[in-house]
């Protein structure tokens, strides 16, 4: 068991830049806090901060701001950059999709203090115990509620003009806060993990030594989700973003990006584009439908509903059905009750046997008469439902276009 948790722990690692993309500088005019490196062209639209968690470590924060944005995504990123190589990423998301953004950087990460090796070291108490940092799940916990508490306490962000934005391992913390926020506006998964096991192993439990357990929390998160992931992930298959998607309570049309690996999504055209879609319908989303659904979600339960609704309306009319079959009991009875009289009447009684045998065809009439109305009743409930099967997620795409 011990040389197997290793072996996952060597696989399953945060991998920092090293040496960090960037450095912090302070500007002699302002007092203002600049990155500096060669990937970044300043921008003086771009915030540089130093946060305090609750963990005691500091970490990297930037806000890039959009006037004329009304929403703000809250950025975690994948565990192999720094917001220093995301920089760019940031300033032209913030730009082409009319938001403000903060991005942040893990403790361990860029400069950020805290020193990082596994992510599954808090489990390996005996490859941990020369290291002066033991960094957590509950660490990046802290991460992420430091940034969010700066979107309120320094930019007075409300919780309902939020975004969360997790990309990879970062759908981790992203998922965690999305908990907590009840009001909160929407949230993003970006080639997101089922959790950190099943990352390695297709295991159909949740031990309780696994790390971001996602597919338990998913269904905890009552905003709109729109999930985004390559077809061919050769880090996080495929099947995790395409399972969470399925667990989500409000589901948006997600992207599935045809030949799109883990690390190049946002080189394909349609990213960019249906993020834009996104942002678009969620900003466009009246306050009381916020967290009840959103243009183009869970597109597939309604039809489902609305299948489970009509089909309690035929369903009374198949008692025809069960009041017919009584008809044919009496029937019988009184078949056999004639047997017995014809006994016991003498063999010139033809006439009566005969109105009483009239009598008998006429019920049995009156219960074929039923019986047809029950199986015209079936009929107009296999239309309802056969109308229903016809309607997919494809369906209301047209909805979401025009919101």
């Amino acid at each position: 068991m011990g040389a197997a948790t290793s072996s996952m722990a060597a696989k399953f690692a945060f991998f920092p830049p090293n040496p960090p993309s960037y450095t912090i500088s302070e500007d002699e005019e302002t007092g203002k806090l600049r990155l500096s490196s060669d990937l970044i062209n300043q921008r003086d639209n771009v915030d540089i901060l130093k946060l305090c968690t609750k963990k005691g470590n500091e970490i990297v924060a930037m806000h890039v701001k959009n006037p004329s944005a009304s929403l703000t995504v809250l950025y975690s990123h994948g565990n192999a950059a720094d917001i220093g190589q995301m920089y760019h990423i940031f300033t032209e998301l913030s730009s082409h999709l009319n938001v403000n953004l903060m991005g942040y950087d893990y403790s361990g990460y860029g400069q950020s203090s805290g020193k990082v090796r596994i992510v599954f070291c808090l489990y390996l108490s005996d490859l941990v115990k020369n290291f002066d940092y033991k960094p957590s799940e509950h660490g990046t916990f802290s991460d992420i509620e430091a940034a969010y508490e700066c979107l309120e306490e320094t930019y007075g962000v409300k919780e309902e003009d939020i975004i969360l934005y997790g990309q990879s391992v970062g759908s981790g913390p992203a998922l965690e806060l999305a908990t907590h926020l009840p009001e909160l506006r929407a949230v993003i998964l970006h080639s997101p993990i089922l959790s950190g096991l099943r990352v390695m192993y297709p295991i159909k439990k949740t031990f309780w030594f696994d790390i971001y357990k996602n597919i338990d929390k998913i269904p905890l998160v009552n905003c709109p989700v729109l999930v985004i992931h390559g077809t061919e992930d050769e880090v996080v298959n495929f099947s995790h973003g395409k399972q969470l998607w399925e667990l989500c309570k409000e589901k948006y049309e997600p992207l599935w990006l045809k030949g799109g690996n883990h690390c190049n999504l946002e080189l394909y055209p349609e990213y960019l584009k249906h993020l834009k879609k996104f942002i678009s319908a969620i900003e466009k989303l009246p306050p009381h439908l916020r967290n009840v659904s959103a243009q183009s979600t869970d597109q597939p339960d309604q039809p489902l509903n609305t299948a489970e609704h009509n089909s309690e309306k035929p369903r009374p009319s198949t008692d025809h059905k069960e009041k017919a079959r009584p008809s044919f009991g009496q029937r019988e009875k009184s078949r056999l009750s004639s047997d017995n009289r014809e006994k016991a009447r003498v063999s010139t009684d033809r006439r009566e046997r005969a109105r009483k045998s009239i009598d008998r065809v006429g019920k049995a009439r009156n219960s074929t008469d039923q019986q047809e109305k029950a199986r015209n009743s079936f009929d107009r409930f296999g239309d309802i439902v056969r109308s229903v099967g016809l309607c997919n997620v494809d369906c209301l795409k047209q909805t979401a276009a025009e919101a």
